[in-house]
């Protein structure tokens, strides 16, 4: 597989080795036609299933780009539309000579529209809505019409703000109902007229679509829309085909790493200052005690330099790439402190880690038993350098904790876990069986590969559950579907998981192309495979279907891939060999008791109830904008909303606990102990976890019963 991947990259870098440029600006459309050029070999090259550029491809991506761009159709007139009907039928000829005359023309025109739309919501934002008129606003956006002039384009903007300037109407309104009118210092609050209200809503309104335009709209620029217009076209493959502009690139790395280096700081665009939102445990601003929350950063300087740079007003990312910096590096930054004053903070940029990326544990007595749980959040993984710290080491590493703790039983909490290293699955799983094989990988005009576990060691030979649910995904599932086949442990949670079934590379674009002189082409996360079970049968679109089904309220939300754009079909291969755990667990009877317990369950059939009224409000798409209509319908949600309150309110009689190494580093660490507490409480809030310890109880005790029996015999 990889001497035909390096065949395809020889083609591709030969293909790509007479091009070569000199231009080297921001807004370059060299750069940007040798992007179209070098993304469309790579997906007819590359790409598992590579589709044909022909019209009907023209006609989605055509559909699709000005559906994201314009997806309130607030900008765009049906005289732009038919301006660039043209091109409907034509982007697949300009992918093919490498021509981006359809997005020149968009882009262009939205960027106009834009600005425009400015002075439409400042004016239609001058004058009082009337709250009294029987009037109805759809936000079924996609199939809304284009509007044909400008006084129907005052008319839909006047409808979308009306519509978002009514909730805070009611807030103030409510509010005023609620405050009680007090004498303070001889002087009774003020009554606002309903007159007062509406303006001070009104200004709400006006005030946050300022702050949206200034801290988005008007930063985003030339490349930043023509990646979206890349992405668009790509996605068109299928929807985890993306392309990675430079800054993009290092976020994916860093999600997947769990690492980054810089200050340890979130930071967030806030009108024309970057605000600090949080600080990362551990990280040199947290270290150094001289940054807050809420704290502006309006300068930096580098260590050595003499100038420091204001970066008020600056772009997000163009501040993050002056204040982030490689180990060991210092940057003096000039805070504008919550309280007003200004400081200069010198800090040692360093190599932070993000703890809620990694694995933890923790300990919980049942029955007289003491059982473990591990959340897993992401299959993550250094790309650089897999002896550094990845999910699989990590999940030894718990294990082996836990055992010190004397566990009889081990959750494994998949929820919410989107995948990552599928090197990292197949370590994982063989911490749970002697050696087999674990997933089957097949590429294009390729035989399929086995990834096996030759590792004839185990970690865990215990009662082990999976928990997971419909943002389960893709090594997830990997990992569930294995154990699954194996009988090597109970899936319970969702009726099926996301159901991604395709494999990644990512490819650096920079390697396939010489003498560029443009500066950083990004990357392209590219479908290369498709994954099977052990079984033969493939994960995509079905996902892996839970051994005990337990409600949640994603239960009617279209989340899966099934209701993704572009998804690959579901297919079959062939089984291979592999031995059944040989264990003396009664699956099937441990399935039938939690069967009934759930069905006995209040806190479930009160979720069950909540999804299902969920999907109800999420498939509305008209609201009045008529105050009393509206105020009558939000009190009849809020009457359903109360029903519902039990959900939030659920406790079990489970405490949970921190290991013994943890609770050493609490001394030292506020934060990290503030976050396990946290965590901890949800735990014992949490009716999924009750009820898989009691699946893991009843493993626990059918193992116990039939090793009995077994000896007897």
């Amino acid at each position: 597989m990889k001497s035909r991947y390096n065949i395809l990259m020889l083609v591709l870098l030969l293909a790509f080795g007479s091009c070569s440029f000199t231009a080297k600006v921001d807004n370059d459309p060299d750069k940007d036609k040798l992007l179209i050029q070098i993304v469309t070999l790579a997906l007819e090259q590359l790409h598992f299933q590579p589709k044909e550029l022909n019209d009907n491809f023209s006609q989605d991506v055509y559909k699709t780009y000005l559906n994201r761009i314009d997806p309130l159709k607030r900008f765009f007139l049906q005289s732009d539309i038919d301006e660039f009907s043209k091109f409907e039928n034509e982007i697949d000829d300009e992918l093919k000579n490498y021509e981006i005359a359809f997005f020149n023309l968009t882009n262009e025109r939205l960027v106009q529209r834009m600005q425009e739309s400015k002075d439409v919501y400042k004016k239609v934002l001058s004058k009082p809505f009337d709250f009294n008129e029987s009037e109805v606003f759809n936000t079924d956006y996609e199939n809304h019409g284009y509007v044909k002039n400008k006084k129907e384009l005052n008319e839909r903007w006047r409808q979308i703000l009306k519509f978002s300037t009514i909730s805070g109407y009611d807030d103030l309104v409510t509010a005023q109902k609620n405050d009680t009118i007090v004498s303070v210092e001889g002087e009774k609050k003020e009554i606002k007229s309903l007159k007062k209200i509406e303006a001070e809503a009104r200004e709400e309104t006006l005030k946050n679509l300022d702050a949206y335009y200034t801290d988005f709209i008007d930063d985003m620029q030339r490349k930043d829309w023509f990646s979206m217009y890349i992405n668009t076209i790509v996605e068109g493959f299928d929807p985890h085909t993306t392309y990675f502009a430079p800054k993009d690139k290092d976020r994916f790395d860093q999600q997947m790493s769990g690492k980054l280096e810089g200050i340890g700081a979130r930071l967030q665009k806030k009108m024309d200052h970057i605000k600090v939102v949080e600080l990362i445990s551990g990280g040199p601003a947290w270290r150094g005690q001289e940054i807050e929350v809420g704290d502006l950063i309006v300068k930096v300087r580098q260590k050595g330099e003499r100038e420091s740079v204001s970066i008020v007003g600056m772009r997000i990312d163009d501040a993050i790439k002056l204040i982030k910096g490689p180990k060991g590096s210092q940057v003096i930054l000039t805070m504008k402190k919550v309280d007003g004053t200004f400081k200069d903070v010198e800090l040692t940029r360093d190599l932070i880690e993000l703890e809620e990326t990694y694995a933890k544990s923790s300990t919980v007595i049942k029955d007289d038993k003491k059982f473990g749980i591990i959340n897993l959040p992401k299959f993550y993984i250094d790309f650089e350098d897999y002896s550094e710290r990845n999910a699989a080491s990590d999940v030894r590493q718990e294990i082996e904790r836990l055992k010190e703790e004397n566990i009889e039983g081990l959750i494994l909490d998949l929820r919410n876990n989107g995948g990552g290293s599928l090197k990292t699955v197949v370590d994982i799983a063989g911490l749970f069986i002697k050696d087999g094989p674990i997933v089957q990988v097949k590429s294009t005009n390729a035989p399929k590969e086995v990834l096996e576990d030759t590792d004839q060691a185990i970690v865990w030979d215990g009662p082990l559950v999976i928990m997971v649910n419909e943002l389960s995904a893709s090594a997830s599932e990997i990992l569930a579907a294995a154990m699954q086949d194996y009988k090597r442990a109970i899936i319970i949670g969702s009726k099926q998981t996301y159901g991604k079934g395709t494999v990644q590379n990512i490819i650096d674009l920079n390697r396939m192309v010489r003498q560029n002189s443009h500066g950083d082409l990004g990357a392209i996360k590219i479908t290369r495979q498709k994954f099977y079970r052990v079984n033969g049968g493939s994960t995509q679109l079905e996902g892996v279907r839970s051994d005990v089904v337990i409600p949640d309220r994603y239960s009617y939300v279209d989340i899966g891939e099934r209701d993704q754009d572009h998804p690959l079909a579901w297919d079959k291969i062939s089984a291979v060999n592999f031995d059944k755990w040989n264990g003396y667990y009664d699956y099937d009877a441990t399935i039938s008791n939690s069967k009934i317990r759930m069905a006995n369950n209040n806190q479930l059939k009160l979720i069950e109830e909540n999804a299902q009224w969920i999907k109800t409000q999420m498939d509305k798409n008209n609201f009045s904008l008529n105050y009393d209509d509206y105020k009558m319908e939000l009190k009849s949600n809020e009457k359903v909303s109360k029903e519902f309150d039990a959900i939030s309110k659920y406790e079990t009689n489970l405490t949970f606990g921190s290991l013994p190494y943890e609770t050493k580093l609490f001394s030292k660490d506020t934060i990290l102990k503030e976050k396990r507490d946290r965590w901890h409480t949800n735990l014992s809030k949490d009716v999924y976890v009750e009820e898989a310890l009691n699946v893991l109880n009843d493993l626990k005790m059918s193992y116990e019963i039939n090793k009995v029996a077994n000896i007897k015999e």
